[in-house]
């Protein structure tokens, strides 16, 4: 758990891995998933990669995993998930793995193609049935066929020019045409033709299926009748155009006969066929069944694998491969164990070698989470991931985020519905998880259970102390209030307002827990609690704003920015408590100093805070100062102290004192941390000035000794003849004496860091460099001054939310009780009561689960994640880092070949 309070310590490692080794060496490290790899190739083309060609094979096994995938989706066969996790399979194993999915692809296809022919052969000869089938009907009707055929000369011919109809001879073709073209197909027939055919035609019942597609068609069959070489050209033109089939149909009936029984034994031939076909597809299936899953998860991580090894750098002398990883230090020893563990798999005798580097970048951010704190880091996380050891604000927002929500959500019968609602989804999260559901909402709800839970019972608490369950109190200790109202008074509901001063009783004491429950039914009911819940709001807000001020002192004091913690901390911490704790002092101490004996002398807190800015005061009477002060010795029958009279010795002197100092820190945060900068900045400069004059006389100081030997080969080539003389240099300004070689003078990546062997690293806010610019950090102390003055201001305001929705929140449900459950209990209708009762509430359920918990849920939520984001992580959380992306094998998973 102390890791969730800061993110790890990270090390960047360098790791030497021998070829044969480094794929195993890999795969472990993916079960670990505790090492994060730099790309080491960033200019390097993804095709010029060592690996490229293992990457293509493993697409091509996807290739056909995916087409093995959608075999199994055609014939509604679920894919089994036992939660297995296998091992990354062994490059050797790559080969066996390739000509089992060709083998698989290759039967599939095959089978398929055949289906696909008897599927349409089968199709013919249905339909050629049918023909046969239904142009006999046809000929029935018409007593025969000589019938139907003078019919048709009856309907086609004229008896024009001595033209005799017995003369005639009519062609006929039959076929099959998609039924939803047959008005079209009727239309075009007979315009195109000029009326001179004969058409019949018959919906077939039997539903038949495309060979291709699987899906239902319906068709008709059709019969033509024409006259002449001409029409037959343009009718067989027509059916090409609208795809309709023909079918050879013989005249007489005998041959119609004959063929329509060969057809059905083929067709009979053809469905035995067809069954055979349609079971080994089956058996082949059922076999990649049982293991795709386990196949997709092996490729997977072989595509991991060798897209990982494409990152390292490969060294050809030493025949290895050369890698760079982000750690976790507590972590160093299983990085260490998986990388033995692996040289020992793949044979190797060369041991793998793990070197930890130290580096100027900046190490990713990584938290140890588990399933009920990764939603709340996640809450964080969508803000911004924290910088690298910086505070994390998700263990106080595992309590202050349910705990805001249900401020604005109290309700014992709400929250408790919500929380069993969260407990169920806990309870059985591994059978619901397993179910791998594709709805989006869903998947929310799911994901956030335990906070849904930790809201849901934290709202109960909050419920109790509004004392609300579903808009009604409950009286569980009896009600401290003695009102004198008349019975009469108490039916019609009539000015029922609660006077403290003559109707509460002081011997019971107050309701032990929560608000007192004949509030419900007092008119003044919303001045009670709006006072109430608004000093609430003020206080609860007030409170988590100065642990997020107090939380940035940890990160000051961590990264050794002792500037930070008197010119930016102390100051932020005087102005929040000078001004805004001061209010909330005053708010305990009316709660504790005034009593409903005394209620002419409770000070208005509002007008008091705005007079403490415009150094206003109204003093009591000489004489009535105790009354004012003391709530005890306050006299009933005498007003001489109001609402905006001095409450307190001193008031006016501790007051003045407050506000000065909160104005104080104002110019303390703006001015003195710029100019210590530059401060510091100058002092930098000139003491680099001073060393690289230093510098320059050694250097002729040696050219001198140079010439005096004779040599006059430089100072490298003296230093080598005379072996260890080396000049001294003096240092002035620190009065020591060091030699040449020790000073060194280097110019950091980011242009201007000064190192010195004798120099010890300063404070983080040392500025570094030549491009040091006053104005530029003076502006941004000045933005951020303005900011957190302004921002305590407006924040505290922001608080002011939580009694709002609170607010909202009851008054929605007490509309919702009144309007639907109140007026159903008090209706008088004779056994049909119980009938509308049921009826009503069940319309009352459902408005109170779609609008109270759903919508209003959802609004509080919201509120509640702008408040950790904007009041509370403003004051100490940067969120400028960057998550550590492991290498892990644990998501593959539950990983999808779509992915």
């Amino acid at each position: 758990m102390g890791a969730l309070f800061r993110s790890e310590e990270m090390n960047l490692c360098q790791i030497f891995l021998q070829s044969e080794a480094a794929y195993a060496c890999v795969s472990e490290l993916g079960e670990l998933g505790l090492v994060q790899f730099k790309d080491l190739n960033p200019d390097v083309n993804a095709f010029q990669r060592k690996f490229v060609n293992e990457i293509m094979r493993c697409d091509e096994m996807e290739r056909k995993l995916r087409y093995i995938e959608k075999e199994l989706k055609k014939d509604e066969m679920k894919i089994p998930d036992n939660n297995e996790n296998p091992k990354a399979p062994a490059p050797k194993e790559m080969i066996d793995l390739e000509a089992t999915f060709e083998k698989i692809e290759s039967e599939l296809r095959e089978v398929n193609t055949n289906a696909e022919a008897l599927r349409r052969n089968f199709l013919e000869l249905s339909e050629l049935r049918e023909v046969l089938k239904k142009t006999q009907v046809f000929f029935e009707e018409h007593g025969g066929h000589h019938s139907l055929i003078d019919d048709a000369q009856m309907a086609l011919v004229h008896e024009e020019a001595g033209m005799s109809s017995a003369t005639v001879q009519l062609g006929f073709v039959a076929g099959v045409v998609p039924r939803e073209k047959i008005p079209v197909f009727e239309r075009m027939m007979w315009f195109a033709c000029r009326g001179n055919v004969f058409l019949r035609y018959e919906d077939i019942h039997e539903v038949m299926k495309d060979p291709v597609t699987g899906d239902e068609i319906h068709k008709s069959v059709f019969i033509v009748f024409y006259q002449g070489e001409q029409l037959k050209a343009r009718v067989r033109k027509i059916c090409e155009g609208f795809k309709a089939v023909l079918y050879p149909c013989p005249e007489n009936a005998q041959d119609r006969f004959e063929m329509s029984n060969g057809v059905a034994t083929r067709l009979e031939d053809l469905k035995t066929v067809l069954y055979q076909t349609e079971e080994h597809r089956r058996r082949v299936l059922a076999s990649a069944q049982k293991e795709i899953r386990q196949w997709v998860i092996k490729v997977k991580k072989i595509k991991a694998i060798y897209h990982t090894l494409n990152l390292c750098n490969f060294d050809l002398s030493h025949n290895s491969l050369i890698a760079e990883c982000w750690c976790p230090v507590v972590a160093l020893e299983d990085v260490q164990r998986a990388l033995r563990h692996g040289t020992e798999l793949s044979g190797s005798t060369v041991p793998s070698i793990l070197h930890r580097m130290s580096t100027k970048d900046t190490p990713p951010t990584f938290f140890q989470t588990n399933k009920f704190t990764e939603v709340f880091q996640g809450i964080i996380h969508a803000y911004g991931v924290a910088d690298y050891q910086e505070v994390n604000p998700a263990p106080y927002t595992i309590i202050t985020f349910p705990f805001l929500f249900a401020v604005m959500f109290g309700d014992v019968g709400h929250g408790f519905i919500m929380f069993l609602f969260g407990l169920w989804m806990v309870a059985y999260e591994k059978k619901l998880q397993s179910q791998k559901s594709d709805n989006e909402v869903w998947n929310i709800f799911f994901g956030g259970r335990y906070i849904i839970m930790m809201m849901g019972l934290f709202s109960v608490y909050t419920g109790l102390i509004y004392n609300e369950v579903f808009a009604k109190s409950v009286n569980i200790f009896g009600s401290s209030w003695m009102p004198d109202y008349d019975e009469e008074a108490l039916e019609n509901n009539k000015d029922l307002t609660l006077n403290p001063r003559t109707m509460f009783d002081n011997t019971t004491g107050p309701y032990p827990i929560g608000l007192d429950p004949i509030w419900l039914s007092s008119l003044n009911k919303i001045t009670f609690t709006n006072s109430f819940k608004m000093k609430m709001s003020i206080t609860v807000g007030i409170s988590q704003m100065l642990l997020g001020v107090l939380l940035s002192v940890v990160n000051h004091v961590y990264y050794r920015n002792w500037l930070n913690v008197f010119c930016q901390f102390l100051p932020e911490l005087f102005f929040l408590l000078c001004l805004f704790g001061y209010l909330v002092g005053l708010i305990f101490y009316k709660w504790v100093a005034y009593d409903n004996t005394c209620t002419q002398c409770a000070p208005s807190l509002l007008i008091h805070f705005i007079n403490m800015f415009l150094v206003k005061y109204q003093h009591a009477k000489e004489g009535f100062e105790e009354q004012s002060y003391h709530c005890g010795t306050a006299d009933p029958d005498i007003t001489e102290c109001t609402s905006q009279t001095v409450f307190y010795p001193n008031q006016m002197i501790i007051q003045l004192t407050l506000v000065v100092l909160a104005l104080l820190c104002v110019p303390t945060m703006l001015f003195i941390k710029p100019f210590v900068l530059r401060s510091r900045h100058n002092k930098m400069m000139k003491r680099r000035e001073g060393l690289s004059a230093v510098s320059q006389s050694a250097l002729i100081h040696n050219e001198e000794l140079d010439e005096q030997s004779g040599t006059g080969n430089g100072t490298a080539d003296k230093d080598m003849e005379l072996g260890t003389r080396t000049p001294l240099i003096v240092d002035e300004d620190r009065q020591t004496t060091v030699h040449s070689s020790e000073v060194k003078l280097s110019i950091n990546g980011e242009g201007g860091e000064l190192n010195h062997a004798d120099t010890n690293d300063q404070d983080a806010d040392v500025p570094k460099g030549d491009d040091f610019d006053f104005s530029e950090i003076f502006i941004g102390q000045a933005i951020h001054t303005i900011e957190y003055c302004l921002g305590c201001i407006s924040h505290t305001a922001s608080y002011l939310r939580l009694w709002a929705l609170s607010l909202a929140h009851s008054q929605l449900s007490e509309v919702l009780w009144g309007m639907l459950f109140r007026i159903s209990l008090t209706m008088d209708i004779p056994y049909g009561g119980s009938v509308l009762i049921f009826a009503v509430f069940a319309v009352f359920a459902v408005l109170s689960v779609g609008v109270l918990l759903v919508m209003e849920g959802l609004s509080a939520f919201l509120h509640t994640l702008r408040l950790h984001w904007v009041e509370f992580q403003s004051k100490f959380y940067h969120g400028n880092g960057y998550n550590f992306d492991a290498f892990s094998f644990k998501h593959l998973q539950n990983a999808e070949l779509d992915d």
